[in-house]
C-alpha cells in the first residue's frame, strides 16, 4: 500500500508539527506536503497534483473566511478537504459542511481524533461533529454560484473584492487586461451579479457569522 499523500495547510508551524505528529501515528505510512497562507496552498497543489487529501485552517494569511475551501473545491474537486479550526461554533461547522468540506475537526480535538477522521475521509467517508445548526438556503445558492467558477475566475473575483481595477488585477494575476475583462462578466454572470460591488459583497458573505 503506497503513503497517502496529505497536504497541511496552517500559517502556525507548532500545530503543523503536532498534526504531523498526529498523522504519523495514526497511519502506518504518510506523506506530508505543508502551506502556511493562501498562496502557498495555490503552489503546492500545483506543484503536486497527487494530493489525496488537504488538512486546511480557515484562518490562514490571504484567505477570507471559506475563500481557501472554497478555491480547493473548484481548483481541485478531487481532492477532499478537512477543515480544522480554533472556530467550532456549529454555525461554522455547518457552512464548512456546505461549501464542500468532507470533514470539520476543532483545534481543541485529542490527536485522536485527528487520525480517526483523516481515516474516514481516505477512504471515502466524512468525519463532522454533531451538528445543531440548520443547513442555509442561502448558502447553498451561494456554494452553486461558486462552483461554477473556473479557479482563475475565482482568484479574480478575491482580487475584486479587495477593490483591485483591471489593470491592478491583470498584474497581480500576470494576464493581459482584456483577459480580466472577460473573466468579470462571466464572473457577474455566473453569480448573478449586476456590479462589482455586488460580487464583493457575496464573497464578504464567506466572512460573517464569527469567521476570523
Amino acid at each position: 500500500m503506497t503513503a497517502p499523500i496529505i497536504l497541511v495547510a496552517d500559517d502556525h508551524p507548532l500545530f503543523r508539527a503536532a498534526v504531523l505528529h498526529a498523522l504519523r501515528n495514526a497511519l502506518q505510512q504518510v506523506t506530508v506536503l505543508e502551506a502556511s497562507s493562501a498562496a502557498t496552498l495555490s503552489e503546492v497543489l500545483a506543484m503536486h497534483p497527487e494530493t489525496e487529501l488537504i488538512l486546511l485552517d480557515l484562518a490562514m494569511p490571504g484567505a477570507r473566511g471559506f475563500s481557501s475551501l472554497l478555491y480547493v473545491r473548484v481548483e481541485r474537486p478531487d481532492i477532499p478537504v478537512l477543515v480544522i479550526s480554533s472556530n467550532d461554533q456549529p454555525r461554522v461547522i455547518r457552512r464548512a459542511q456546505q461549501f464542500g468540506a468532507a470533514g470539520f475537526i476543532p483545534k481543541s480535538s485529542p490527536a485522536e481524533a485527528i487520525g480517526e477522521a483523516v481515516a474516514a475521509v481516505l477512504d471515502g467517508g466524512t468525519w463532522f461533529p454533531a451538528l445543531t445548526a440548520e443547513r442555509s438556503k442561502e448558502d447553498a445558492i451561494l456554494a452553486a454560484r461558486l462552483a461554477q467558477l473556473t479557479a482563475q475566475q475565482f482568484r479574480v473575483l478575491l482580487c475584486l473584492t479587495d477593490g483591485l481595477l483591471n489593470k491592478q488585477i491583470a498584474y497581480e494575476l500576470g494576464l493581459a487586461e482584456n483577459t480580466v475583462k472577460v473573466h468579470v462578466t462571466a464572473i457577474l454572470k455566473k453569480l448573478e451579479c449586476h456590479s462589482r460591488t455586488q460580487a464583493a459583497v457575496l464573497v464578504r458573505a464567506l466572512e460573517s457569522e464569527g469567521m476570523p
